[in-house]
């Protein structure tokens, strides 16, 4: 008979629900909103993938929220299949966690760097997406965001991650 190695480790009876009435508590006393952002880069062009929203300015990496009772790698996925038709073909790495404040003051993003996956179709233009694809490293196209520079200096250029988006 297998178990559920965590049950083991669940709390139940009052313990469990007083362990549920503080995160109840937590959850309205210090709310955090968690997103990712993929930096998907195609090595053999030496390129990355943008986008550009229909309803902020500027290129920036594809991504989105972490919706409830969904993993980050889960949400990464999701994002970029609906941001430019991308499939992951392996994990892909976590390099850092950032500090949204520009967004709000309890926003946070995971960021990861993705250089295994396949596009079954170049993303065409909706609703959220105005425009989107692949650009050459030395050629990023004007209006590229400023986060967007910085997440693609640490990973190329060597720059200290930021503590902030």
């Amino acid at each position: 008979m297998e178990t559920d190695p965590e049950k083991t480790f669940r709390q139940t009876g009052w313990a469990g629900v007083r362990a549920q009435l503080f995160h109840f508590y937590f959850v309205l006393r210090r709310p955090m909103t968690l997103g990712v952002r993929g930096l998907v880069h195609d090595t053999a062009s030496n390129s990355v993938f943008l986008i550009r929203h229909t309803y902020v300015p500027g290129w920036q990496l594809p991504g989105g929220g972490v919706e409830v009772g969904e993993t980050l790698g889960e949400a990464l996925a999701r994002e970029l299949a609906e941001e430019g038709n991308i499939a992951l073909t392996s994990p892909p790495a976590l390099r850092s966690m950032h500090f949204n404040r520009g967004a709000s003051r309890r926003d946070h993003v995971g960021f990861y760097l993705i250089e295994h996956f396949s596009q079954t179709a170049p993303k065409l233009p909706d609703h959220e997406i105005a425009e989107s694809g692949f650009f050459p490293l030395d050629r990023l196209p004007e209006g590229t965001t400023p986060a967007t520079l910085q997440r693609i200096a640490e990973v190329f250029g060597g720059a200290q991650p930021s503590p902030y988006w």
